[in-house]
């Protein structure tokens, strides 16, 4: 029987991340992974192949778009989607394969296959059992179902996530349900491709929590780009045949239902918590009321030794949350103190132009009684943006404290969004007042000058509007 200080059980983000962190720390670490390779979701389904083919699709959009305005001119552009796929297999493997030489440089064991945990301080995976005086569940999270609606990826007709990113062929007709972050990435990602996109959303605006003014000015990008929209729609199911599917709604105010024809459905309602086959029940531990782990503030469920982070926890169901929560619980079991800022967590959504947000929205610090100043620059104004085709609609947007000037929230839609939003963050983590930000010198010509022309519209005005 193997004997460890600490076995992590999932190898995405905040497992492998937390297994390093565990390592470094003098620890004595097991990972178990019951995929073929490490990575979890994001590196092998989810992130990062996205990412790639939200890349390879902008590319073939500027290349049908703006190649001739800027003097680009030859033959037109095919799609081989094949070798596209190809290509986002490459992405992914060379990630995965990565994240195993992380856990061999830092003398982390590999336990492949999936876990039980029989008992506090053991895991057992196929017919071993290891011993750790602590476990750290980090299982991530699946596609959420939805009533009415049967997911089979292997038909390739009614997918979920997973199934989206390795179809046999570009539809023709594509329906979303759900105008969530994965619904409308992938949904670019087809539309690009020349699908007739249509995403039907229950709630009544894109990106249901997001900034108000990024809702509104990133739908209508989106609908410009040839994306769709039914808004306020409850699907009530969808139907199938071999080749085809019909997708039914109801207007949620009420109304007739009505049907929508589609080669491809994408379920993108969300995801929920996965720890299937754990043991969680046996063993005790304390679920919340919407079936995540419930931990306490080092991450400790209510079952001595057994912890929990990421999607499997309260909490947005971000990889870079997980990361954060990993290395905090390894510094927890190493004897230290974990710290995660759930106030200055990011969201960034990939579609050109990207959106990111961080912190409290100004609607919501209203409705709490706050009295806030909002600093508001358009890309417009972005000699940078206009160069590469990406001002239109796009702007950065600041909501300080109107008393103190200290930031509390900011949302960026606009080139390199998700890049340039981490200046805020810091900004968030350092207290810093829009002032701050507003006399820091930026280069010129960049994105980020818009950041700054947004700090400097939270006090005498922004220079380039």
């Amino acid at each position: 029987m193997s004997q460890y200080d600490v076995i992590i059980i999932g190898a995405g983000p905040g497992g492998y991340v937390s297994a390093i962190r565990c390592a470094q720390l003098g620890l004595k670490t097991a990972i178990v992974e019951g995929r073929e390779t490490l990575g979890g979701t994001c590196l092998n389904v989810g992130c990062i192949p996205s990412k790639a083919l939200l890349h390879a699709t902008h590319m073939l959009h500027e290349a049908e778009h703006n190649f001739a305005s800027m003097g680009l001119k030859g033959k037109t552009q095919s799609v081989d989607w094949d070798q596209m796929k190809s290509y986002r297999s490459d992405v992914v493997g060379q990630n995965t394969s990565g994240v195993e030489f992380l856990m061999k440089k830092n003398k982390i064991d590999w336990i492949k296959g999936w876990a039980t945990i029989p008992a506090a301080g053991k895991v057992q995976v196929g017919d071993e059992t290891h011993e750790a005086k602590n476990i750290v569940i980090a299982s991530g999270s699946v596609p959420a179902s939805l009533p009415g609606v049967e997911v089979d990826n292997d038909k390739g007709i009614v997918v979920d996530s997973t199934g989206a990113i390795d179809l046999p062929k570009v539809p023709k007709k594509m329906t979303v349900i759900g105008a969530g972050v994965i619904g409308l990435e992938l949904g670019s990602v087809y539309a690009r491709l020349g699908s007739e996109v249509t995403v039907v959303e229950y709630m009544d605006a894109v990106c249901p929590g997001m900034d108000a003014d990024v809702q509104r000015s990133f739908k209508r990008i989106l609908e410009k780009q040839g994306l769709k929209f039914i808004m306020g729609a409850a699907v009530q199911g969808v139907d199938t045949t071999k080749t085809k599917a019909k997708v039914k709604y109801q207007p949620k105010k009420g109304g007739d239902e009505e049907v929508l024809d589609a080669d491809v459905v994408l379920v993108a309602t969300g995801r929920k918590p996965f720890y299937e086959g754990l043991g969680l029940d046996k063993l005790g531990v304390t679920l919340t009321e919407r079936g995540q782990i419930a931990v306490n503030g080092s991450w400790a469920t209510n079952v001595p030794g057994i912890y929990a982070i990421g999607d499997v926890i309260e909490g947005p169901m971000l990889a870079h949350k997980a990361e954060d929560e990993g290395m905090a619980v390894a510094d927890v079991l190493a004897g230290n103190h974990g710290h995660v800022n759930y106030g200055v967590i990011p969201g960034v959504v990939y579609t050109t132009p990207e959106v990111a947000t961080v912190g409290a929205t100004e609607a919501a610090l209203k409705a709490e009684g706050r009295k806030v100043k909002v600093g508001k620059f358009m890309f417009l104004g972005n000699a940078r943006a206009k160069a590469v085709h990406q001002a239109e609609g796009a702007f950065a947007k600041i909501i300080v404290d109107a008393e103190t000037d200290r930031v509390l929230g900011a949302a960026i839609i606009g080139p390199a969004a998700g890049d340039m939003i981490h200046e805020l963050c810091v900004a968030m983590e350092f207290g810093a007042s829009a002032q701050d930000i507003a006399l820091t010198c930026h280069a010129h010509p960049t994105y980020s000058e818009a950041v700054r022309e947004a700090a400097l519209a939270c006090g005498d005005g922004p220079i380039h509007a």
